[in-house]
């Protein structure tokens, strides 16, 4: 789990206790299956190899593997304290809180409310944090479940967590979930884009590459390094533009993102100067 997922971390995680956490899950989780007919334990694994691609402590990758164990199995808060410890059992804790609470309305005020109310009721980042990486694996698996819920499902995706990714600065996971909901809601239009985008997957690459090369050669000129890297815009944010300017596909030009890492504050601010 941890060399391929934060390979630079891994050496600072105690496997020992992270073993033990898994073993407690797989025996509490024995019976249960998910919709799809998984073993329930497929989940929270999938939970802390996200928690672990972020780079997370140990506690908190234990806690994405206990963290269904209080709310859905015989497993005690005071078992989870016993057997890991507070900080881990708080974790937990944190994030079963928030499992409890639902949000219904698709006004954008209420949405914000509800976004500030998990903020709140999470007295540590880190319950966030699995809460989004929770929200991330039952995403990308979501086929299984009734249409009707996979549907509100992808609704509350953008509307709570999507934007409490973006708020947290976790960009992937952002645009991950924002992808998946949309390929949930409108099936056909993110195939259509994604078809597309892909068409022009040659050109573009061609194109930031010969760019990143010449900015390179620019900032090099000022004594600056930086690393720089290109991506395609996701399709969701393809998506939204073509809604809100009222645009067709072939009218959108802004479809690939650059970024550039710079050492210091002014070194950003000197890149900025040689790319405008």
């Amino acid at each position: 789990m941890f060399e391929e997922h934060a390979p630079d971390s891994s050496e600072q995680i105690d496997r020992e206790l992270v073993q033990r956490a898994f073993v407690f899950a797989c025996d509490r989780h024995a019976d249960q299956r998910r919709a799809s007919g998984e073993d329930f334990i497929v989940h929270p694994i999938g939970v802390a190899k996200i928690c672990a691609g972020m780079r997370l402590d140990t506690a908190t990758l234990c806690a994405a593997l206990l963290h269904d164990t209080v709310e859905d199995t015989s497993a005690s808060d005071h078992e989870v304290r016993a057997e890991f410890g507070d900080e881990v059992a708080d974790l937990v804790d944190g994030v079963t809180k928030l499992t409890g609470i639902t949000f219904q309305s698709r006004d954008d005020r209420q949405a914000e409310n509800y976004r500030k109310m998990m903020v709140a009721m999470a007295s540590d980042i880190r319950v966030i944090l699995i809460k989004l990486a929770d929200r991330l694996h039952n995403m990308r698996t979501i086929g299984a479940m009734p249409k009707q819920k996979q549907q509100d499902k992808a609704r509350e995706t953008l509307e709570i967590f999507a934007p409490l990714a973006h708020r947290l600065g976790i960009h992937a996971i952002k645009w991950e979930l924002e992808d998946l909901a949309f390929a949930t809601l409108h099936p056909r239009k993110f195939a259509e884009i994604k078809g597309l985008v892909n068409q022009q997957r040659e050109e573009r690459e061609g194109y930031v590459s010969r760019a990143g090369e010449y900015l390179e050669k620019e900032l090099e000129a000022v004594g600056i390094e930086g690393e720089i890297s290109g991506r395609a815009k996701h399709f969701y944010s393809i998506y939204s533009k073509m809604t809100k300017k009222g645009r067709e596909f072939n009218e959108i030009y802004d479809l690939t993102a650059m970024r550039v890492r710079v050492a210091s504050v002014a070194d950003c601010y000197g890149a900025i100067g040689v790319i405008h």
